[in-house]
Parts: structure tokens; sequence; C-alpha cells
């Protein structure tokens, strides 16, 4: 069996990448020079959303998938700097080839790491093959929109529309999963001015399992996995995160019905 590995990244403002870009003093402080980029944001765009190319990832939370084992993980530790972290994540995609599955990954995830490993100089070599080296990636390699090798589950559920898009906390919840724990995306910004980056991990982390909880679900219904298949994959979903010891895994499993 393939191995399947969903991803889920976490960001805030490259406020060193602004100040360089804009020629801005060190006598600003990271806040300023991120409300200074948010307000410029605002009035190009209506919203404060940065460029993808000013977001820096702080935290890669990942499911994997393989033989008979499941695991939830968040990649590096809390200090490693970002080419650190998404240098693990490439050499990951290296070391198992895997199916990768997100949500939206090909419209924010996927492209964050795009030009933040360039940015750093990081490789992917086999994450970027299509076709050069392995002809299996020819018509079907983590690039291509329309192939499985990147799944992003998102953007296939609504057909490739983006007006048809559902956001996963909401539609994790209509399933009967947890969905969003702790905060949001919104709120990463500020938990990180407050060094709670430990905390944005956590919540990095549930959403991944959200999304394979979802992408579970997506398998039973185009008949890859049976009702029993589907029952055994959530089962140990569950068996595992109760071994866990961390807190919001506890917390995760109190908001998760025994019925879902």
């Amino acid at each position: 069996m393939t191995p399947v590995l969903v991803f889920d990244i976490e960001t805030v403002p490259d406020v060193d990448g602004v100040r360089r870009l804009q020629g801005l003093s060190d006598a600003l402080s990271d806040d300023e020079v991120a409300e200074l980029a948010f307000h410029q944001r605002r009035a190009q765009t209506g919203n404060d959303f940065l460029p993808l190319y000013l977001q820096r990832v702080v935290a890669i939370s990942c499911v994997l998938r393989s033989g008979d084992a499941w695991k939830v993980w968040t990649i590096g530790h809390p200090d490693d700097p970002e080419r650190e972290l998404i240098q693990r994540f490439f050499d990951g995609v290296e070391k198992f080839t895997p199916q990768l599955v997100s949500w939206n990954g090909q419209g924010f995830d996927a492209q964050v790491l795009h030009y933040r490993g360039l940015i750093h100089g990081v490789t992917a070599e086999r994450y970027w093959d299509q076709g050069e080296e392995d002809r299996d990636f020819k018509w079907n390699n983590y690039i291509s929109r329309y192939h499985p090798r990147h799944l992003d589950l998102m953007d296939l559920l609504a057909l490739y529309q983006p007006r048809a898009s559902a956001p996963l906390d909401a539609l994790a919840k209509l399933i009967g999963f947890p969905g969003k724990m702790g905060m949001d995306g919104s709120a990463v910004w500020g938990a990180y001015r407050d060094g709670r980056i430990g905390e944005i991990r956590d919540y990095c982390e549930t959403d991944v399992v959200n999304t394979w909880l979802v992408y579970l679900r997506f398998q039973k219904m185009r008949g890859a996995l049976s009702a029993e298949g589907y029952a055994r994959e959530v089962a140990m979903v569950r068996d595992t995160l109760a071994a866990m010891p961390q807190a919001h895994w506890r917390e995760y499993l109190a908001a998760w019905p025994a019925a879902f």
C-alpha cells in the first residue's frame, strides 16, 4: 500500500522579509512592521492576508499512514528555523514517495512551501520530478492539480471551482468530527507574538487529523474503503490518540462523539 501523508502548515508574517523588501529601519518592532504590511495589503486588496511568499512557516503537522502504522506529529522542535522544517518535510517525501493529502494544499500550503523552500535553498528532487527521473511521474506527479499524487481534498470536492469550496472546520463538524480546537488561522499571529508556539503546533496537529478523518470519509464514499474498513481506520485513530499523553488529544477525543 502506498503510504499516505496528510499535511498542514501554519504561518506568520515574514517581518524580516518585509523589512528587506521595503528598506525599513531595524528600529521598527516586528509588530509595527507587520501592521504596516497589513495596512498596505488592505489598501491594495481589501484584506490583510499577505502574499504567499511573505508567509513564514512556523509549523508543519503530518499524519502518516504506512503499513500497519498510523501516526501524527509536528515536524522538528518549536525553536527550529523555518528552513529546517521545510527541508525535513521534503526529506519525508523523498523517503516515502507518499500520496500527499491536504485541505487547500494546492491553493496555500504547497505554494507557501515552494516559495519559502526556494528562498531558503532547500532541495526536493522527488517532489519536483515530472517524469525526468521516474516515468511514472510524467502524468501523475506532485505538481499536477488533477491527479492524486497530491490530492487537495477541498479542491476535488468543489470540482476545482473556488466558489464551491467548503471550510474544513464546518465540514468536519457536520460529519461529526471535532473540527478546529483551541484557535483558528486568524489567531496564529497573535499566539506567535505571545510566545505560544506550542499551542500553534497543537492546533496544527488537530487540523491535520481533521483532514485525515474527512479523507477517510471520502475514501468510504468513493468505495475505496468498505464500511468495515472505514470503521477500522477510525478506530485506529481513536486508539492511537487515546494512548498519547498530550492534553490537546484528550480535549479532541472529548469533543468527538463515539458514533462518528
